[in-house]
């Protein structure tokens, strides 16, 4: 029906007779000449329709926003003063000889250029419509694109795309499952796979070697801005390997398709342990665009009397951290204010906080309700331990490690977006060394990771020390956002059995999740280990979009419902029947 796409005409089309389909964007009236901007998926066209043509001219008096249109034309040079260089076709237009409305659109939701003042719900409930908008094609685009390299990539480097099953067991990762009932087995479900872990190793054991594959996996779990119901993940195992070289394969991957998609040189990933990360950044994620880190002032704080700062400076589960903001001392109140807000959402009592406004003036130049709290002496070496400056601000974080981590890690991101300290470019890294295990609140154990993890020691050390452990376990960061991870995973039973016993994971419960997978790795199984990104993660990055719900077709509502389709939705009685389901009544319901 066409010889070319809108965005493939330029210059060295011209005086050529051309067949154009697509969406009419935007039609424009100019004395007495219609022009319109025909859209297609690659591109824009602007066509013209001179009343001289009398038939085609009717017709394109009757065109509006969205109708779906054939045109033949002609390709000429805009007019000397109309060139548009924001287009590759803004050299040319096309005068059309002839027009065919192939489809009449009723009036859109919203208009494509105005998506901004939309709101999500409307956009996502009219995708069909939100999915014509250029930058939303450019984005899928580039995401097919990305998806074709790492596949032509892998299969280069001897890896087999092999699938694994959706309907399956529950699966180790941490969330809750989602269920699918079955109507062949009554009574009983199936889940939907939280990622293939369990199958991947299976295929490791039956010496597939190499494995990879582009997964949709499905977490039942509290949404927030960066995480989906339904994702996609790029799957990768592989046997005989140490960590090193699955760091590198996975390392050579990402910088081939920076260099390629966006001329950007990644360089050698640096690396840095668990432990370090927590310390200097509170997050096993850190930005390492933003320059500034957390200052330990447990030792300071110990003797204050200001029980604020004492009590968690003599806890060994606690700790008291200070955050350097450069030049924050021109913060305005209202601003702290919602700083301490901000804080309170991870669990933090407050926020305390020194402004330096002139640090030669000692204790005269400092401003913050806290200080009449501290010594004079104390106040100088946090400062000076601080490296805090004239015009600078100290924010505190005294409480709980985890709510410290969490609270100022946070702030810290935010205070560094709010004054614009996040450098351009990009910072990835590996951080590795992770614990085995963290405590739960009732003191029993969790796998960091999930229980198949090796760790970096013997059973018999692992039995002595869980608490210390650690793992052979790797996170892939970039830009502060945790793009893929894995670890080398266990294939002896000995430790096996080793690590469900410090989880708590009896005999019985072991058979009854993960029988299939014992048995497999009883059978001969290879040192292996791999490790998962995150696809819908990796194109939010590349592309600059600000959730991964721009960069996903169909993505679901933070509430996980999909308002184009109206999903989820009731079923008719017949159906649950079948599934031998029955309803619980909602309290108050009529009796029908």
């Amino acid at each position: 029906m066409r010889s070319h796409y809108c965005g493939q005409l330029n210059a060295e089309r011209i005086d050529e007779t051309v067949t154009l389909c697509g969406w009419v964007h935007r039609r424009r009236d100019h004395g007495g000449v219609i022009f319109v901007d025909l859209r297609d998926r690659d591109g824009l066209a602007q066509i013209v329709f001179d009343p001289d043509r009398e038939s085609t001219f009717a017709d394109a008096e009757t065109l509006r926003n969205e109708f779906v249109v054939r045109v033949t034309g002609r390709v000429r040079a805009r007019p000397d003063g109309t060139v548009n260089k924001d287009l590759p076709s803004g050299e040319i237009e096309v005068l059309a000889h002839e027009l065919e409305i192939l489809s009449q659109a009723k009036t859109p939701p919203f208009q494509l250029d105005e998506h901004s003042s939309v709101s999500e719900d409307v956009r996502l409930r009219h995708r069909y419509i939100d999915l014509r908008r250029p930058e939303m094609i450019d984005r899928l685009r580039f995401r097919s694109k990305v998806t074709t390299a790492i596949r032509n990539f892998l299969d280069e480097h001897g890896f087999l795309d092999i699938e694994t099953p959706i309907l399956t067991r529950a699966t180790p990762e941490g969330a809750r499952d989602y269920l699918v009932p079955s109507r062949t087995h009554p009574g009983e479900f199936f889940a939907l796979p939280q990622s293939p872990q369990l199958f991947k190793q299976i295929l490791m054991v039956a010496g597939m070697d190499r494995y990879y594959q582009i997964a949709k996996c499905f977490r039942d779990e509290d949404l927030r801005a960066d995480r989906q119901p339904e994702f996609t993940q790029i799957d990768i195992e592989t046997s005989f390997l140490e960590e090193d070289d699955i760091m590198s394969i996975a390392e050579s991957m990402i910088r081939d398709i920076f260099q390629k998609y966006l001329s950007v040189d990644l360089g050698d990933f640096p690396r840095m342990t668990w432990e370090e990360a927590m310390r200097r950044f509170g997050s096993d994620k850190p930005d390492l665009r933003i320059d500034m880190e957390f200052t330990d002032v447990a030792d300071l704080m110990a003797g204050v009397d200001f029980k604020v700062f004492a009590g968690p400076a003599k806890d060994p589960e606690s700790r008291v951290v200070a955050l350097r903001v450069p030049g924050g001392a021109a913060l305005t109140r209202k601003v702290i204010d919602d700083y301490t807000k901000f804080v309170g959402i991870y669990g933090a009592k407050g926020l305390a906080w020194i402004k330096v406004n002139d640090l030669a003036a000692g204790m005269e130049g400092l401003q913050s309700p806290i200080i009449k709290f501290m010594p004079e002496d104390v106040v100088q070496q946090v400062l000076e331990r601080a490296g805090a400056q004239t015009g600078d601000i100290v924010f505190f974080g005294a409480d709980k490690t985890t709510v410290v981590n969490e609270a100022i890690g946070a702030l810290r991101l935010k205070a560094g977006a709010d004054m614009g300290m996040v450098k351009e470019g990009w910072a990835p890294l590996w951080v590795v060394d992770f614990p085995m295990f963290e405590k739960n609140s009732d003191g029993s154990l969790a796998a960091l990771h999930h229980p198949f993890t090796a760790p970096q020691c013997s059973p018999a050390e692992l039995r002595e020390n869980p608490a210390t452990a650690l793992s052979r376990a790797y996170d892939m960061v970039l830009n502060g956002t945790e793009l893929g991870g894995g670890s080398i995973r266990i294939n002896q039973p000995d430790m096996q059995q080793a690590v469900f016993d410090l989880l708590g994971i009896g005999e019985e419960e072991a058979e009854e999740k993960f029988g299939f997978l014992l048995n497999a790795l009883s059978s001969g199984c290879p040192p292996h280990g791999g490790l998962a990104f995150g696809l819908d993660r990796l194109i939010m990055l590349m592309t600059g979009a600000s959730s991964i719900r721009e960069v996903i077709a169909f993505p679901k509502t933070q509430s996980a419902s999909c308002p184009l389709t109206d999903a989820p939705g009731p079923v008719s009685n017949r159906q649950l029947r079948e599934l031998n389901i029955r309803l619980r009544e909602k309290p108050g319901a009529a009796e029908s």
